[in-house]
């Protein structure tokens, strides 16, 4: 059993099928993977209805043809950006209001057909309602038991810390993790070319942050730029067209040499065994392509390989 490296669903039951779906869930399980990740809006931008929903019901449907799976998996969702309008978002973003997060777990819950979710997320920040009441509500489904954890994606680090005094002050569970886009590349400043959020990407501020507040975790999404270390049909984009990409590159391509692995297994080891440490949340469209996951999640860096990695501008 591993719980470091989560499955991304995001597109399950939109461009990855139910038969590829089902086949990837079976593999990761039988690998040992625990965690399963995915959200109320999964996938809208992919649906012609313009709304989301398929990821959980996907993962329903694969629950209810495998008695006894519940109790082998833990499942993340998120509530905040399924639209209320289709084709309009962000800004029609449902927001995480008390009532929206009711609603939302319902909803999720319907959809995966259980009774609970191990770890319940804020999507992205809600700029119109007050921390306390979102605060508040998410509490209220720990304390009835059901959401196990939570967490905050795509938040700025000031938020994040305001959120857990205000849960504090109110006696309620408030939040044990943050997600957001995190990888080995970096863009050229002030460009965030992977991540459609305004605080999407991982910045040193959060590093920083987390270093001192080791009872959180960080979840690393987009983690290999959808394939873009290894595929020469998937050029990187533009923003990270800079010299210190080139030597960054490099430097992979020797450390893969060394291990006798690749650019995707290196950067998974290379967050897998950070400080802080990243769970790497992996999209995957084949079976081969999860076994290559594993093997990154499982690798372990040298302390020299490691520092190399590290002192890369």
């Amino acid at each position: 059993m591993t719980d470091n490296l989560v499955l991304g669903a995001m597109l399950f039951g939109t461009v990855a099928d139910e038969r590829l779906s089902f086949e990837i869930l079976d593999r990761f399980v039988d690998a040992g993977g625990v965690w399963i990740d995915t959200a109320n809006c999964y996938a809208f931008w992919e649906d012609p209805s313009g709304f989301g929903g398929q990821s959980e019901t996907l993962l329903g449907r694969w629950l209810a043809r495998r008695p006894g799976m519940r109790d082998r998996v833990r499942i993340s969702t998120k509530v905040g950006c399924e639209p209320t309008e289709a084709g309009r978002f962000p800004e029609t973003a449902e927001g995480l209001s008390a009532a929206v997060i009711k609603n939302g777990i319902e909803g999720s819950l319907r959809r995966l057909g259980t009774d609970r979710v191990e770890l319940y997320w804020a999507h992205k920040p809600d700029p119109v309602t007050p921390l306390e009441e979102t605060v508040g509500a998410f509490g209220e489904l720990v304390a009835a038991g059901t959401v196990g954890r939570l967490g905050c994606s795509n938040y700025p680090t000031w938020q994040v810390e305001r959120a857990r005094q205000l849960a504090r002050a109110a006696g309620v569970a408030g939040y044990t993790a943050v997600q957001q886009h995190h990888t080995y590349l970096q863009p050229r400043p002030s460009t965030q070319p992977s991540v459609v959020h305004r605080f999407g990407a991982v910045s040193d501020e959060v590093l920083h942050y987390l270093e001192h507040h080791p009872e959180m975790t960080l979840w690393a999404y987009t983690p290999l730029l959808s394939g873009r270390y290894t595929r020469a049909d998937k050029p990187l984009h533009p923003d990270y067209d800079h010299a210190g990409t080139t030597r960054r590159l490099a430097v992979l391509d020797e450390i893969a040499a060394e291990t006798g692995t690749n650019r995707n297994q290196v950067v998974l080891a290379w967050l897998a065994g950070g400080t802080p440490a990243a769970i790497p949340i992996v999209g995957i469209s084949s079976v081969d392509q999860l076994d290559d996951a594993f093997a990154g999640a499982a690798l372990e860096l040298t302390a020299e390989q490691r520092e190399r990695l590290g002192s890369v501008a």
